[in-house]
């Protein structure tokens, strides 16, 4: 045998095991993927109704309202070489820095609950919006946003309490609550009085020092809304985030006004709702619009700062450029009469 050819055996293994092993290191990236949509207009597994309202007339009318979702790989979990790869010649996966899906600064535990809190804010801003749409005054306030389960006001205070005063003092915004609540190093009770539902309450908070040592009663604040009646958005609670804002609106305003806005279609969007109606970005666009796709949707809000990331995007749905709800509502209404009108575009 040729040493040349015992070279070749001996390399040619080598190269297959190194090779190997560079596709299954991981590498700092991640991936999203289609996740599923949601009819906000439709029932939950107990065949209720999604949006639920108490003191209005609710209209549930045909067709469907969707917002959309997308699957991040989870927390911890790095692609490999043979992952990313695999994922970047898929059209409708991305792959995207680990950072930017799981920041460094937060742990899975603090990921978890931003999500809650962004996707709790989300619908009571879309409430607010769709109420200002249909011409009713909704006051602002400064409200619970999330209450830690292992926290000092744990069974005290309740996400969406809206407080009315700290010590004493009216509350005029949310920088008064903690400054308020840091000034008991003594550890004394932080006496609250909130607004729950329609109840005034009086609550009384003995704080704890952080690892800093500083007073925390265990509270994210946050702007709210003092809602002249009950709407309730019976969602999945695993589902996380801000980006179901202006779908929620849409939805929200359909079912509190005569007729179906969708003139009985699918529809489905993205974008965050802004207090005063403007229709932020989101990320994973492409991946939503995919899963819009595959749940029959006929129309697709983009958010307008997103209208760059889907020039190259060919989908078999017409996209709509949503700048604020108020565009974004006439719009749908218009197509659900001519699905040829001519609409925003990117």
């Amino acid at each position: 045998m040729s040493q040349r050819l015992i070279a070749v055996c001996i390399a040619g293994p080598l190269a297959l095991i190194l090779g190997g092993i560079a596709l299954a290191v991981p590498l700092p990236y991640a991936s999203y993927s289609p996740g599923p949509t949601f009819d906000i207009l439709g029932t939950d597994e107990n065949q209720a109704e999604v949006i639920q309202v108490d003191g209005h007339k609710a209209y549930y009318d045909k067709g469907q309202i969707r917002f959309t979702t997308v699957i991040a790989s989870s927390y911890g979990q790095k692609l490999t070489l043979g992952d990313a790869l695999t994922r970047w010649f898929d059209p409708d996966r991305a792959v995207v820095p680990y950072d930017v899906v799981h920041p460094p600064e937060q742990s899975k535990k603090d990921e978890e609950a931003e999500g809650q809190v962004q996707m709790s804010t989300s619908q009571d801003t879309a409430k607010a919006v769709a109420l200002k749409e249909i011409g009713v005054d909704v006051p602002t306030a400064v409200q619970a946003a999330a209450v830690a389960a292992d926290g000092p006001a744990a069974d005290k205070l309740l996400p969406g309490d809206l407080f009315r005063e700290v010590d004493g003092e009216p509350v005029t915004d949310a920088d008064q609550i903690v400054k308020a609540v840091q000034k008991h190093k003594d550890l004394s009770n932080v006496e609250f009085k909130i607004l729950r539902d329609k109840d005034e309450l009086t609550v009384r908070v003995k704080p704890k020092l952080d690892d800093e040592g500083v007073p925390k009663v265990g509270v994210q604040v946050g702007l709210g809304y003092e809602f002249p009646f009950k709407i309730q958005l019976r969602v999945d609670p695993t589902v996380g985030g801000p980006s179901a804002g202006l779908m929620f609106s849409l939805a929200i305003y359909d079912t509190l006004t005569p007729g179906s806005m969708t003139g009985g279609a699918t529809v489905a969007g993205t974008g965050e709702l802004l207090p005063d109606g403007t229709v932020g970005p989101i990320g994973g666009i492409a991946q939503k619009i995919a899963g819009a796709q595959e749940a029959g949707a006929q129309l697709f809000f983009v958010p307008k700062d997103n209208c760059p990331d889907v020039t190259d995007l060919d989908p078999d749905l017409r996209l709509v450029k949503a700048t604020t709800m108020h565009e974004a509502r006439l719009a749908l209404e218009k197509w659900s009469k001519d699905h040829d009108a001519e609409l925003p575009a990117c």
